[in-house]
């Protein structure tokens, strides 16, 4: 670990200048407390750095929260062994793909079972809804589908090659369209009120203002509909896998947050803690962290680091944007790379080649006295939208 300043400690072995200035920015609001932490996959994100863990009092910052609002993992570790899978497993793919909407902008036309109607009966039930209802119409439709860029469905094997399912996802649109909607709010706040920020993505709300509890009423919703969501893309990728290869057993199952505000006590004070690319590593409580496409996925539990504010990294954290990335690889390295595995094949993804992406394995490294690893994953089916 790294101290930085005295608002700022920093894991992350590999912190690019513009990163690290940042961090620095976002540490040095008046509201911080008692510091700011850095995780080993930190790099630029919008207004705060993704892989950052802010701590607050009396205000917090809509866009250091993230604009997938609840974005995150989930995983299911089954009874069978690579032994017991078919093996193509090209049909596991595309019954996959067709099961859940890929890509952006791509939403369910149909109800596809009661858990569906379930889930969306729990959302409609809950405070919040209603701002959802009016910036996202359609947001019963999203539920279920898992959009583009770095978020996947994979097939893995563990340390014994028994079988995992697992999945990244968030609130989709109605939970993007939330946060952009609240950031404009807070810097209205501000403009309003001659606050000279730093940058302008860092406007934040002011607890127990109005637009503070409204907020956090659409941030509770869209975090839930983000855990449902996964919940839902969960039930369908096991739907497809029993047609292929026989009934699931849940022997193991974890979902959590990397893109949230939560209340929290930290260093003697309830805070409200922002995990902008950051999980809960409290002491015992299970995450996950997975790695670029194509390399390894880590199920961990946490230590509870006390100036790590009991969190850990969210995965591996870009080391090049999508278009540098488009520029720097080829399809024929990306086809080598993803050797074994089955996948969409496509042009598409050059922009989430491995290499685009930190060393999985250094940020682990970095993540030692943060997280104990149970499984090391690796993948054999990577779907994902484009």
């Amino acid at each position: 670990m790294e101290q930085i300043s005295k608002r700022l400690m920093n894991w992350a072995s590999i912190l690019e200048d513009q990163t690290r200035e940042q961090a620095l920015l976002t540490s040095r609001m008046p509201f911080i407390y008692p510091h700011l932490a850095l995780m080993p996959d930190a790099h630029l994100g919008k207004g705060a750095t993704v892989g950052s863990v802010i701590p607050t009092l009396g205000a917090v910052i809509p866009a250091a929260v993230g604009v997938d609002i609840g974005c995150g993992m989930m995983a299911v570790r089954t009874q069978h062994h690579v032994g017991d899978l078919p093996a193509s497993r090209q049909a596991l793919h595309a019954a996959i793909s067709a099961a859940i909407p890929l890509s952006a902008g791509k939403y369910n036309n149909a109800m596809y079972s009661a858990g569906t109607t379930a889930r969306i009966s729990a959302l409609e039930e809950m405070a919040g809804v209603e701002q959802a209802q009016a910036t996202a119409p359609n947001w019963r439709m999203q539920l279920g589908s898992l959009g583009s860029g770095n978020h996947f469905i994979e097939v893995s094997l563990d340390e014994t090659d028994h079988v995992w399912l697992f999945l990244h996802s968030g609130s989709r649109g109605v939970g993007n369209k939330l946060a952009m909607k609240h950031i404009g709010v807070a810097q209205r706040q501000c403009e309003r009120r001659w606050i000279a920020l730093p940058h302008r993505d860092l406007a934040y709300l002011v607890e127990g203002e109005p637009e503070f509890w409204s907020y956090m009423e659409a941030l509770r919703w869209a975090q839930r509909f983000a855990y449902l969501n996964r919940e839902e893309m969960m039930h369908r990728v096991i739907d497809s896998f029993e047609k292929w290869a026989g009934p699931v057993q849940r022997v193991e199952e974890i979902n959590c947050h990397h893109n949230y505000t939560s209340r929290e006590r930290h260093f003697g004070k309830d805070v409200w803690l922002s995990r902008k690319g950051a999980i809960d590593a409290a002491p015992g409580v299970r995450g996950l962290i997975p790695g670029s496409m194509g390399a390894k996925s880590y199920v961990v539990t946490g230590t509870g680091n006390r100036l790590a504010l009991n969190s850990s990294p969210h995965g591996a954290g870009r080391n090049h944007s999508r278009s540098a990335a488009k520029r720097l690889f080829t399809r024929e390295d990306l086809d080598t790379r993803m050797a074994g595995i089955e996948w969409g094949n496509s042009d598409a993804f050059l922009d989430e080649h491995p290499d685009a992406y930190k060393d999985i394995d250094i940020v682990m490294h970095d993540a030692a006295d943060l997280v104990r690893i149970d499984h090391a994953l690796r993948q054999i089916v990577n779907v994902k939208g484009d």
